[in-house]
């Protein structure tokens, strides 16, 4: 009999399959090393986290002792914060103070980033920047052929932030090349599109809340950002809760944890209550089994399935734009939305029934036969929308076997995509479960 199918054997493998799941140790590696100094060196007093690559999310940061509700996480100081007065009490200070129209606190924190990179060893900020992520997979970074294959709100804001990112370099350049003095090399070489890209999505991903005083040298745009070497490398999880601020007493901003965390269990905070095409949007990553997340059925949709010869149908559609009950209708893990439903009831009122219409926006049953008409035509939208995802997931997979070179960012997409399908699927089961009920 061989050794490994003996009670040993199994319970090498649980250790093994179990120290897999938890992550493996990264805080030996030499940037982890350097950052770590570099922190302490700031006033950092260390913490019961350390870094490691988990399966499933990636880098993030390892409990290395069971944290309990109402624990402190993380205590950074504020020396370890970047914020536009780190980028003021720069050399870049003087050019922003001068520079009219005043920058935005999100550009001068761009131009430090950019400028610190450019400058490598001679940054004090090198052991933060080191580890930084070199690509980001917000859809402003994602390839045209990627962003075609997200879902149809989604593709808008894509397209949108793609915009506001080529704006903001386009509107900067001026300011970009008040800093030659400051370079050797060209400006428009160092503070080129990609590395606004990058700082902007470094920026937007990974800043932490934190409101400043308004300063005359910056435009009106709020300025709420800071960034927070190594407590940015939590990673979100919708099924914590957290406390986070800065403590005035103790000129740190803190974390304070509401879940239990396990030893060795990779430590999460949350990003707030975001679905996964805000998350996505925003952070470059989905969320699995995310109870936020719900698939929109667009106004487009919805009216496909109402005839075009009931004479009080733009009646109706007027109602519902008034109310704004074509926007956020949506399905979730607990079946369709009760916006969707009562739009639905809306559009399903007979001619006896529509004077009843701010009842049935109310919430109140007009009928019977209202709402069986209203679950009927909920259960066909789910339907077509399964379909609809299934052949978006067959499209993007012939996709990943035509361009190699987007297998990375298309995956992510066929995450978004999956979820969806795994959000329909179960909507379409409760409609169904409903409708055996009133049978």
């Amino acid at each position: 009999m061989k050794k490994s199918r003996g009670r040993t054997g199994r319970k090498r493998r649980r250790k093994h399959l179990k120290s897999f799941m938890d992550g493996v140790n990264c805080s030996h590696k030499l940037e982890y090393i350097k950052l770590q100094k570099w922190l302490k060196e700031r006033g950092f007093e260390g913490t019961n986290l350390r870094p490691a690559e988990f399966w499933g999310t990636g880098r993030g940061l390892m409990a290395t002792k069971a944290l309990q509700a109402g624990d402190l996480v993380i205590s950074l100081p504020e020396k370890c914060l970047l914020t536009t007065g780190t980028v003021l009490s720069s050399c870049l200070g003087g050019y922003i103070v001068k520079w009219k129209p005043p920058v935005s606190p999100l550009l001068a924190l761009c131009t430090f980033l950019i400028a610190e990179k450019h400058v490598g060893e001679k940054s004090p900020w090198k052991p933060y920047l080191d580890v930084l992520p070199k690509t980001y997979t917000c859809p402003a970074c994602l390839d045209h052929d990627v962003i075609n294959a997200l879902p149809k709100p989604l593709k808008k804001k894509a397209q949108e932030q793609k915009m506001m990112i080529q704006e903001l370099f386009s509107s900067s350049r001026a300011f970009f090349s008040s800093l030659q003095p400051l370079f050797a090399e060209n400006t428009g070489t160092i503070f080129n599109y990609s590395a606004l890209e990058w700082a902007w999505c470094t920026i937007n991903t990974r800043t932490i809340y934190m409101k400043h005083p308004h300063r005359e040298c910056f435009s009106l745009e709020p300025d709420v950002y800071a960034l927070a070497p190594y407590l940015d490398l939590l990673n979100h999880s919708p099924n914590v809760q957290v406390k986070a601020a800065f403590n005035e007493q103790t000129r740190s901003y803190e974390i304070w944890t509401n879940s239990q965390c396990k030893k060795y269990q990779e430590v999460f905070i949350c990003y707030g209550p975001h679905d996964n095409q805000r998350l996505l949007l925003e952070y470059g990553f989905v969320a699995m089994d995310n109870p936020h997340s719900s698939v929109y059925v667009s106004a487009e949709t919805l009216l496909k399935y109402f005839s075009p010869l009931d004479k009080q149908r733009k009646a109706k559609v007027a109602i519902l734009k008034d109310h704004n009950f074509l926007e956020n209708l949506t399905f979730g893990w607990d079946g369709p939305s009760w916006r969707l439903l009562t739009a639905l009831k809306v559009l399903s009122l007979g001619a006896d029934e529509f004077a009843c219409w701010r009842r049935t926006l109310l919430g109140d049953v007009t009928s019977a036969s209202n709402e069986q008409q209203a679950l009927d035509t909920a259960a066909k939208i789910c339907h077509f929308l399964i379909e609809e995802t299934q052949h978006v997931l067959l499209q993007i997979s012939q996709l990943k076997k035509d361009k190699e070179n987007l297998k990375t960012h298309l995956t992510l997409v066929e995450m978004l995509h999956s979820e969806d399908l795994k959000i329909l699927q179960k909507s379409a089961e409760i409609l169904c479960n409903l409708n055996l009920a009133t049978a």
